[in-house]
């Protein structure tokens, strides 16, 4: 069985890792981000991208500097504060922050607003409160990408200690701009296994086990009706017999971390090098494309933060996405401390960032499920 190597670390530190490490995944691939052409992205930023980087002119993010967020990471570090602030996650205060400081910028167009790109489900949820003056409840699309799970992952971190308020949470923001069951299963789920890594959980083939005992005992709304190891259910035990809070049709979103960390340490299956992860699971931005990209590179990388979150920028494609939750991945399990300072001395207002990751890390390891 594999020891996770943050054990030694604290939550605390786990939990600032993950935050801060998707920041800098976010800020590592405003430059290169969304070339599909792997020539194009060697022309323009050279053959392996190490740092941060400036986006060209003409490209998604033109205008900000190496070391920016854009809005990816603008609108976690909303989703932050205001937890940090609230104590806990308020959906009423994280509302009333995008229709203050969010949608104001934006006209329902891609090249306008915060961050240099606004992203397909932030457009929806746009023209649904502005223009259709609809409620909050009603602004979710169907957009089958990453964009609520790049902001969310801030509830799996707060609610590490609390898995069913980590899933309640983290379902009830995503609903918000984007509503397709299998997008919030999927990322309700990684949002599961981020709060297992800040808890010193492994990433590693028995991970989706221990998420499975917690559907089991109700603590995880995926639906199961399997007994241990996804052997055929037992006589006389039916689904309706588990108390649950609400159900998802399938727990395979809970199961993919565990492919991906056997893919990782089976030396039958190597991926070489690592950032052709992305030419294996795809390029594009659906959450399906990304999220096995991120479970591989932050196992096969689990004691190394920047060879992780640089195979995954220099993979091209959706690479800013990936980077983001590679680095949450292997944030929570490196720690804060096992950061490379030259990515955080990089970082604009890398400073407040910490400590508003710090603060939430105190929360978090404060919390109990109630």
């Amino acid at each position: 069985m594999s020891q996770s190597p943050s054990l030694s670390l604290s939550l605390q530190d786990r939990a600032a890792g993950a935050i801060m490490g998707a920041l800098i995944g976010e800020a590592l691939g405003v430059g290169p981000h969304w070339y599909y052409d792997l020539e194009e992205q060697r022309r323009d930023h050279g053959e392996w991208i190490s740092n941060y980087t400036t986006p060209k002119a003409g490209r998604y993010h033109a205008g900000l500097k190496a070391g920016e967020l854009s809005q990816a990471g603008i609108i976690l570090t909303m989703l932050l504060k205001s937890v940090v602030e609230k104590g806990g996650y308020d959906e009423a205060d994280f509302c009333r922050r995008l229709d203050e400081e969010l949608l104001p910028q934006l006209d329902g167009t891609p090249t306008k607003g915060p961050g240099g790109y606004t992203s397909q489900s932030i457009r929806e949820a746009w023209r649904r409160r502005v223009i259709e003056k609809k409620p909050w409840s009603e602004a979710g699309g169907h957009a089958d990408t990453t964009e609520a799970l790049e902001r969310a992952l801030v509830l799996g971190v707060r609610y590490a200690k609390a898995p069913r308020q980590a899933a309640e949470t983290v379902s009830a923001n995503c609903v918000l701009t984007q509503k397709d069951e299998t997008v919030v299963a999927m990322t309700t789920a990684f949002c599961c296994v981020l709060g297992q890594l800040v808890n010193g959980e492994a990433l590693d083939v028995n991970l989706s086990d221990k998420l499975m005992a917690l559907v089991k005992k109700g603590e995880l709304p995926f639906h199961a009706v399997t007994s241990g190891k996804l052997r055929p259910p037992q006589a006389g035990v039916g689904v309706a017999e588990v108390p649950r809070a609400g159900s998802f049709t399938s727990p395979d979103a809970l199961l993919t971390p565990s492919y991906m960390a056997e893919a990782a340490a089976d030396a039958g299956v190597r991926i070489e090098p690592a950032w052709k992860v992305s030419i294996v699971y795809g390029m594009p931005c659906a959450i399906y494309h990304q999220l096995p990209a991120a479970y591989y590179l932050a196992t096969r990388f689990r004691d190394d933060f920047e060879s992780a979150v640089l195979h995954a920028l220099n993979g091209g494609g959706q690479n800013q996405s990936r980077c983001m939750l590679t680095g949450a991945l292997a944030g929570a399990q490196v720690g804060l401390s096992g950061i490379p300072r030259r990515f955080t001395d990089g970082l604009e207002n890398a400073e407040e960032l910490m400590a508003l990751t710090r603060r939430l890390g105190e929360q978090a390891d404060d919390a109990a499920d109630n």
